[in-house]
């Protein structure tokens, strides 16, 4: 288990949080299904989680409502290894709930219940301690947080207070139910870029964030905008990873998907866990490709986050296969 020296956090993270009603049955519309389970979900929620598999020390900035789900949310970050200190309690809101339809290996439309507001969207910098997100080794940060104020502006002084440290990550999570226009995500995106060191996306995140969609020209674009690592996700093409000086593909590992909604915060949170490690770069996505492919295998998101042991152990099998 990775452990710190002293005090600060491994990984915090902003954004998302709300609870997940999935179906027990696969290839059903929501008016057809009977049985439902019930998870703790939300990007930025679900890549603290996933990194507090790895054994390393997180906390998520968010806010619920006052609520049974509120309550259940607090319970399973604690019983999830997630630091709930930052999670602060908006009375006059409920907590999200996201229904989702599962039609393998790839359809899974969502249904966002957020309204009139998330709590997480009315984050403020009164909700900031800015000490535990200057120190923090990894500090991550999904697009969706720039959709609306206040949260808007809590983020910006956020990262107005890393000063642009190293690992100041930004999920290019683009939601177009959370905005107004695809060119009113670009425009905060550009904001948003200029203040972190690494940027991840898939193709069609990159294409709003920078206007391209090849993988190169993508990654090329956001180094241009000055980060120090552009990781653009291709899919069933597998994973490009760039620096101003590397460049890295990594192939997919084919898995038989069960739910692909949990994959790319699995995927982040491993992301955070090797590059915390000083792996070399073709490792450290090779790790975060794996545990990606590994929470598409599972119903859920938030529960399904893999251990290191369980990616490694996949690690091995395929070096062994490939020799």
């Amino acid at each position: 288990m990775a452990t710190t020296p002293d005090s600060r956090y491994d990984v915090v993270t902003i954004g998302r949080i709300g609870i997940d009603v999935y179906p027990l049955q696969d290839g059903v519309g929501l008016e057809d299904v009977e049985t439902f389970g019930k998870y703790l979900g939300g990007s930025a929620t679900n890549v603290a989680i996933a990194a507090a598999r790895h054994g390393l020390r997180t906390a998520v900035i968010t806010a619920t409502g006052d609520d049974p789900f509120g309550r259940f949310a607090h319970r399973e970050l604690t019983r999830l290894g997630v630091d709930d200190r930052f999670v602060a309690t908006v009375p006059d809101l409920n907590t999200p709930v996201t229904f989702c339809e599962i039609f393998p290996p790839d359809n899974f439309p969502l249904y966002f219940y957020r309204t009139p507001i998330a709590p997480d969207l009315v984050l403020t910098n009164d909700n900031l301690d800015l000490d535990a997100i200057s120190r923090a080794r990894v500090f991550w940060a999904t697009v969706t947080g720039l959709s609306k104020d206040p949260s808007r502006t809590a983020h910006h002084t956020a990262w107005e207070a890393r000063g642009r440290a190293p690992l100041t990550i930004l999920d290019l999570d683009y939601r177009p139910m959370f905005w107004p226009s695809a060119e009113a995500a670009t425009r905060e995106v550009e904001k948003a870029l200029c203040k972190v060191t690494v940027a991840v996306g898939n193709r069609e995140e990159c294409e709003v964030a920078v206007g391209e969609s090849d993988p190169h020209r993508a990654a090329d674009a956001l180094l241009e905008r000055g980060v120090e690592l552009a990781v653009v996700k291709q899919g069933p093409r597998g994973v490009l990873a760039k620096t101003r000086s590397e460049s890295v593909e990594v192939e997919p590992y084919p898995v038989e998907v069960i739910n692909g909604l949990g994959a790319g915060d699995g995927f982040g949170g491993a992301l955070c866990y090797g590059l915390l490690q000083n792996w070399p770069l073709k490792r450290v996505i090779r790790f975060a490709n794996i545990a990606g492919a590994i929470v598409a295998t599972r119903r859920e998101c938030s529960t399904a986050m893999p251990t290191s042991d369980e990616v490694e152990a996949v690690l091995a099998e395929v070096s062994h296969v490939s020799v």
